[in-house]
């Protein structure tokens, strides 16, 4: 051997390119023959099947897959890093595990999207009820308001009214009232009490009414206060039309008290002829005195029953 060569199927060999110089045909570098542009050296291709796991590598060969190698290692002793799944104890797995989690891998799992899908539609169920109670609880306490609201006034129309004071401090049950038997009787009036119907004490009436100077007195007192009044007067007619002058404190007013056939009734139906009226009057603080009277151009067929004043 010369110096810087050690024969055939050494590492000079290995070059994949030694055909193309003279000292590598001396050798006996070949051109490839089927390969990649690569010797027949280097294409050491193995067949599969025919490695063997656990065996002692020959001379000519490498050490088995999951082996270490001699210079390496024991001999046939397997190495940790390199052992293959069928030298492990229990052998390989005989069946595809599973892997937990469905973390991406291409047996395992992906996301549980029906579970999701059921989840996500019993959220959107609880929401719809949660706000429909919501609303139901709205219009029962709002229903409930409104039933109080209604309640109120048929409660205060059942309870007993209480007198409201006036305007000038002085309420309607407060102010005077009387029967017409307790005024002052003029010229030719008189009581009587044969007419049903009367309202005042013992259904006795003023009568005697209808001629020309005939009246009646009313002496108010106790006015607490000056201003407008309403005299409401309670009369009998006999199904015709009547009315009387009207005094206070003297004064004629311009109006008189009207004491029409309200309502219709028949002619000459005395006791189904009581009606009421009411006039405008002006009173002062204290005592007033009114007055009705049949004056000229007055129709006075009328019976006089009760008078009272309101605010």
């Amino acid at each position: 051997m010369t110096p810087g060569n050690n024969g055939a199927s050494t590492p000079e060999d290995d070059d994949p390119f030694g055909y193309l110089y003279a000292d590598g045909q001396a050798n006996g570098a070949q051109p490839p023959s089927g390969g990649y542009g690569y010797p027949n050296s280097v294409n050491r291709v193995r067949a599969v099947g025919t490695r063997q796991y656990g065996q002692q590598p020959q001379a000519s060969q490498t050490a088995p897959y999951g082996q270490v190698p001699q210079h390496q290692g024991a001999p046939g002793r397997p190495n940790a890093h390199y052992a293959a799944p069928e030298t492990l104890p229990g052998g390989a797995p005989t069946a595809q595990q599973q892997v937990p989690g469905g973390g991406g891998g291409r047996g395992g799992r992906g996301p549980n999207t029906k579970g999701l899908l059921i989840g996500a539609i019993a959220v959107v169920a609880a929401v719809v009820i949660g706000i429909g109670v919501a609303m139901l609880g709205g219009e029962k306490d709002q229903n409930n308001t409104d039933d109080q609201a209604g309640t109120t006034p048929t409660q205060s129309q059942n309870a007993k009214p209480s007198p409201s004071p006036s305007k000038g401090g002085q309420s309607e049950v407060e102010l005077p009232k009387t029967d017409a038997k307790a005024l002052r009787l003029g010229p030719g009036v008189s009581t009587a009490s044969d007419i049903k119907g009367s309202k005042a004490d013992g259904g006795v009436y003023v009568t005697g009414f209808n001629h020309v100077g005939a009246k009646v007195t009313w002496t108010v007192d106790g006015i607490k206060k000056a201003g407008s009044y309403r005299l409401y007067v309670r009369y009998g007619i006999p199904g015709v039309d009547a009315n009387a002058t009207l005094v206070v404190n003297g004064e004629a007013q311009d109006r008189p008290v009207n004491m029409e056939n309200f309502g219709g009734t028949p002619k000459g139906d005395w006791e189904k002829g009581w009606k009421e009226t009411w006039s405008n009057v002006t009173l002062t603080k204290g005592t007033n005195t009114i007055e009705l009277a049949c004056n000229e151009g007055n129709q006075c067929d009328a019976n006089l029953d009760q008078l009272w004043l309101q605010k």
